[in-house]
């Protein structure tokens, strides 16, 4: 048995960290649904108050907890990845040495 196929893992681990550095520059693209309604709703309540000459303050705060949790969920997403790719590689490598050390030489 060869190299372990981690391909998919790693093309996942790929595209995860790019959402990662996407929310990082505040882009829409990685979210989720429930996540983008909830921006959308952050943004139109600031830019009510903003009209009526009021502190958009809360809405700030609600948007920038709300990129922290998308940060944090993606930053999970990809150690959760990171660490089943090890697993993967570590089976891997105790089947190869298993085989090897049952060899008569």
């Amino acid at each position: 048995m060869g190299k372990p196929n981690t391909s998919r893992l790693d093309r996942e681990i790929r595209l995860t960290t790019r959402k990662l550095e996407a929310v990082r520059n505040q882009e829409m693209w990685p979210l989720t649904g429930p996540e983008r309604r909830a921006v959308l709703r952050a943004l139109a309540g600031g830019s009510y108050k903003v009209v009526r000459g009021k502190s958009p303050a809360r809405a700030e705060r609600q948007l920038e907890s709300l990129w922290t949790s998308v940060q944090t969920r993606l930053a999970a997403e990809v150690t959760a990845l990171q660490k089943e790719r090890q697993r993967i590689v570590n089976e891997t490598a105790a089947a190869k040495a298993a085989r090897k050390s049952s060899g008569w030489w």
